[in-house]
């Protein structure tokens, strides 16, 4: 059966944090983390050594620039299992210390620390997974390291040496025993008093004075066009992130739609099930009613918690594909983006635009409509009314809001400088650290007419010294030989045509600089936005009911709050490439 044998925590700067052992003799953590770094970032999460004895695999995780090992010496674990540990571990950890979660919190509060990971497992068996459960059983009042140390005769007041410093927090045994790194100090963990609840997600006696649910929905766009527009994939990677607030134990009733996607696909279940694929749930989701119903019923956590996972093929078979058109105004998006290379007498220039793409009958799309409404102040499309500002949008699904877009183009190393960026609306920049230039363009000065940024850009400097020079302080200082002694003819001819020193045609070198300045030209461009109130996939809440039959310690007359989000985010998510 599998077990976990260890837990090891490092730093953002490699330094050991925390170290706990559940069971047999793991290799030591500063042994395992050498043969970690000796592999390329991205590193992966599953790495076997079998140099060391016994041969052992390693399982990792990064959260918050922290980093998780568990190490494994059997051949019957369950690489998921040891995964998944590690990830319920770092959530624990954020349930309790807060997030971001950070080095500095881990050590001011090893005591909660120790608690949690005695109490996710035992012996190396898995016991509590739920962050949310962990609340009935680990003790955060004040005073709870003196309660340890009054268990093993120690004055509770009692400065122990060790504790003061900052040296690794080392916990062993599946009893939860703590103890300073070098300081012999060990403390068994108070005996749990309270039971555990009887739903494993939800903690015992929630009582909250306002009741109140809420409900995000999040879309992550993933876009990718050929040159010539035509749309090469579409993906939207949602999720529904869940907020309970409700006293007792709420049993819920979530229904969503397609907003017309899936038509004639069956029933609404069916219709779900193919525009959601590859969905992952919590584990208070009743699949079955999933299955037969396409609803999600369940007994929430309290708190915020994620509800469900899914993926959403926005090529679907509703969206016909044209060679060489683009295909923007089928998805819907607000804007789209153009680059044009090769501009320009040294064909040195390039041009990006950004666009507002429209649908196959000519029209805008409905983001691109109702965004425009809510901008212009008039009452079409997505306006509920007139009391809001111009140019800011509600931010609800029937006035979408609009954040700034960013346009990110990479250019090649080869690249020495970007001498002119002439945006007509927005700023821009080159950034020479990464290579490339960033321009930004707020939503209220993104009309009709879209927007437009030309670039011109620089080689590297010439080993010939041709139109060489040196550069200082960021000014290049050229130095050029004169000679008296040579004819003016060498520049130029008696009917007016030039030539360079080494006699050759201008237009011959222009179309040698065109040819050069193609290696410089950027390959793709990306573009980055978020809109409220608008989701890719069409997906929509239809309804949030609360069974009051099926709840417990609620009221009838208990009317909770409700609240809906919808969010579409693209970071650098659409690309073109060139």
């Amino acid at each position: 059966m599998s077990a976990i044998e260890a837990v090891h925590i490092f730093d953002e700067h490699n330094n050991l944090l925390l170290t706990h052992t559940y069971t047999g003799r793991p290799s030591p953590p500063l042994v395992l983390l050498p043969l970690y770094l000796q592999h390329a970032a991205p590193r992966p999460s599953v790495l076997y050594f079998p140099s060391l004895h016994p041969p052992t695999v390693l399982y990792s995780i990064v959260q918050d620039n922290l980093l998780f090992f568990s190490p494994s010496s059997g051949n019957d674990t369950e690489p998921l299992l040891v995964l998944e540990f590690l990830h319920r571990v770092a959530d624990a950890l954020e349930e309790f210390l807060g997030s971001p979660l950070l080095a500095s919190k881990i050590a001011a509060n090893y005591d909660i620390v120790a608690q949690i990971l005695a109490e996710v497992a035992d012996a190396g068996t898995v016991c509590h997974g739920e962050a949310n459960a962990l609340r009935d059983v680990v003790e955060t009042e004040p005073g709870v390291l003196n309660n340890l140390l009054g268990k093993v005769g120690l004055p509770g007041n009692a400065a122990v040496p060790g504790l003061q410093g900052g040296g690794p927090l080392a916990m062993s045994g599946s009893g939860g025993g703590i103890q300073r790194t070098g300081s012999g100090l060990s403390a068994l963990q108070p005996a749990q008093t309270a039971q555990g609840s009887a739903i494993p997600w939800r903690r015992n006696n929630v009582k909250h004075t306002s009741n109140e649910l809420y409900v995000d929905i999040v879309e992550t766009l993933s876009v990718t066009l050929a040159p010539s527009g035509r749309l090469l994939s579409a993906f939207a990677y949602g999720s529904i992130a869940f907020t309970s607030k409700v006293s007792g134990v709420p049993d819920l009733l979530l229904s969503l739609s397609t907003g017309g996607k899936g038509a004639g696909m069956g029933n609404r279940g069916d219709q779900l099930r193919a525009v959601m694929e590859r969905t992952v749930f919590h584990p208070c989701v009743r699949l079955g009613r999933w299955k037969t119903e396409g609803v999600l019923s369940f007994v929430p956590p309290d708190g915020r918690f994620a509800l469900c996972g899914y993926e959403v093929d926005l090529l679907g078979p509703e969206v016909t594909l044209t060679a060489g058109k683009s295909t923007y105004g089928s998805l819907g998006l607000p804007a789209g983006v153009e680059i044009t290379v090769g501009l320009g007498s040294s064909g040195n220039e390039f041009e990006v635009r950004l666009t507002q793409p429209t649908t196959s009958g000519g029209g805008a799309s409905i983001a691109t409509a109702s965004l425009q409404s809510n901008l212009s102040g008039g009452s079409g499309i997505g306006s509920r009314s007139s009391s809001y500002k111009p140019g800011v949008g509600t931010g609800d699904s029937k006035a979408p809001s609009l954040d700034k877009f960013t346009v990110r183009v990479p250019l090649p190393t080869a690249v020495r400088s970007v001498t002119e960026l002439r945006p007509s609306k927005g700023e821009a920049h080159w950034n020479p650290v990464d290579g490339s230039v960033e321009w930004r363009v707020a939503a209220k000065d993104f009309g009709p007419l879209g927007a437009v940024l030309r670039c011109t850009i620089q080689g590297p400097l010439a080993a010939d010294g041709d139109g060489a020079g040196a550069v200082l302080n960021g000014m290049t200082a050229t130095t050029y030989d004169y000679n008296d002694d040579e004819p003016a003819s060498a520049y130029q001819t008696s009917d007016g045509q030039e030539k360079q020193s080494n006699g050759v045609p201008a237009q011959v070198s222009r179309e040698a600089k065109v040819e050069k300045s193609r290696e410089l030209m950027p390959t793709s461009t990306t573009l980055s936005f978020s809109v409220k109130g608008w989701l890719a996939s069409g997906l929509r809440v239809e309804s949030l009911l609360l069974d009051n039959k099926k709840s417990r310690g609620l009221g009838p007359e208990v009317k909770p709050y409700k609240g809906v989000k919808y969010l579409t985010v693209s970071r650098e998510g659409i690309e073109l490439r060139c």
